[in-house]
């Protein structure tokens, strides 16, 4: 039998997400995001060591922040300069969900000049995500239009 360099159901790139408490996030995860935990291993203290969720059609990957062991969460670094991006049928419905289940508000969902109803928020437990719906299919040059548009309405500081 050949084992597969990827395994079933994985993609190529896989989050694998740091948190302080990654119990709570999977609980976050399903009420914000309707994710379903595939499994989880816990270590002998009862932290996580390894967990999988599914949303949609990908894989999480979860662990709880050892610091003894250099691994932090982004509460921990006072934040994270990655955003997870999550394409959804109705951005704003799972936007209002997200929020109602603990995320907070960043930037609500608007028309965005690539095409994409986007908004961003921040989970409990310091992770960035922008949540996005596909509503118009543009061309390049329409795209570039848009943001020179939008960026000569843009305040004197987003210009520099």
């Amino acid at each position: 039998m050949t084992v597969k360099a990827i395994p079933e159901g994985m993609r190529t790139i896989t989050p694998h997400l740091v948190c302080e408490g990654a119990a709570a996030a999977i609980d976050f995860y399903k009420k914000a995001f309707n994710a379903v935990e595939n499994s989880r291993m816990p270590a002998p203290d009862g932290r996580i060591m390894h967990a999988q969720i599914q949303i949609g059609d990908s894989v999480i990957m979860l662990v709880d922040d050892f610091p003894d062991h250099g691994c932090f969460g982004p509460k921990k670094l006072n934040g994270t300069p990655v955003t997870i991006h999550l394409y959804v049928p109705d951005v704003d419905a799972t936007y209002a969900q997200a929020v109602k289940a603990g995320a907070t508000a960043k930037m609500p969902p608007a028309d965005m000049f690539w095409g994409d109803r986007y908004g961003v928020l921040i989970d409990p437990f310091g992770h960035s995500w922008s949540v996005a719906t596909h509503k118009r299919d543009l061309t390049p040059e329409q795209m570039e239009q848009g943001m020179k548009e939008m960026m000569s309405n843009a305040p004197d500081c987003a210009k520099a």
